[in-house]
């Protein structure tokens, strides 16, 4: 039965083919006007409608599914932006992050060399802390014993003095600030070299005073104070700071010329927005004015 019905399919589909071989041969072989062209139109009359009409149903169909794709396209590439943009903002961020610490690092070295402070072996520091008043009396860094500093060594930005280092480990150290009240700095007056003492003022870290002795001589508005320096010939006497080092300016002299007067500095370092700090840790020829 098996051999029989195997038998009968291929001559049934030996005859199609054959069907198939006469009809594409008469159909290529007649006119444009021939009978097979005529029933090929006929289909197609009838179809088409039919072929449109479920084209139109499907439409919505295809439609919805279009969307899907596109939808599921678009938040890959989204996702894929987001990704890319975040990268980006990251390298961004980081080089404009060097370039400001460039600078801070450049002003560094600037100063060291106006102020002919290379030969007192300046360490370099980051600042990884600082004193949560608002005073920020103190701060943080992250060089200590091992790489040569020591309490009583000064501590300054590119822009001017900072303080003095006031506890040191073995790899760290905490910096008490000018602005902190404990902080009494020996200056001068750069122009006139009028010598005071700056110290902390009632109107907040950015408002020292210059404590003048003498009281002799005129102090005015934008003046730069600087570090005095030792000035006695006694290795006793040694300063703590170097000359020369740029402290503040000043910004006004209430009750001018009398005993009483008070004058204004504003510390050129921003005590609040230190990154980077060099402590001096040597002193040349006993920090001598």
């Amino acid at each position: 039965m098996y051999d029989k019905s195997v038998r009968r399919r291929r001559v049934a589909l030996a005859l199609l083919v054959a069907c198939s071989l006469l009809l594409l041969t008469a159909y290529f072989g007649e006119s444009q006007g021939g009978g097979l062209h005529s029933v090929q139109r006929g289909v197609l009359q009838v179809v088409s409608p039919i072929q449109e009409g479920a084209s139109r149903a499907l439409k919505p169909v295809r439609d919805l599914f279009g969307w899907f794709g596109d939808t599921i396209n678009a938040k890959g590439e989204v996702s894929g932006l987001k990704k890319q943009n975040a990268v980006l903002r990251r390298a961004a961020i980081a080089g404009t992050d060097a370039v400001r610490m460039n600078a801070e690092l450049q002003k560094l070295v600037g100063l060291d060399q106006s102020a002919g402070l290379q030969g007192t072996k300046p360490v370099a520091a980051r600042v990884i802390g600082g004193s949560p008043t608002i005073w920020n009396s103190t701060i943080n860094i992250d060089v200590g014993t091992g790489d040569g500093v020591r309490v009583g060594q000064p501590a300054i930005t590119g822009d001017g003095l900072v303080g003095e280092v006031t506890f040191a480990a073995s790899d760290s150290a905490v910096v008490t600030l000018i602005t902190d009240s404990s902080s009494a700095v020996p200056s001068r007056i750069s122009r006139t070299g009028a010598p005071g003492i700056v110290q902390t003022g009632a109107g907040g870290p950015r408002d020292l005073r210059f404590n003048w002795p003498s009281g002799t001589g005129r102090i005015d508005r934008g003046m730069a104070v600087v570090t005095a320096g030792t000035t006695s010939s006694s290795d006793k006497y040694e300063s703590l700071y170097p000359p020369g080092i740029p402290v503040g300016v000043v910004t006004g002299v209430d009750d001018a010329g009398t005993d009483t007067q008070q004058v204004h500095v504003d510390p050129y370092a921003d005590m609040q927005r230190l990154e980077f700090v060099q402590v001096l840790t040597r002193r040349v020829n006993g920090n001598r004015g």
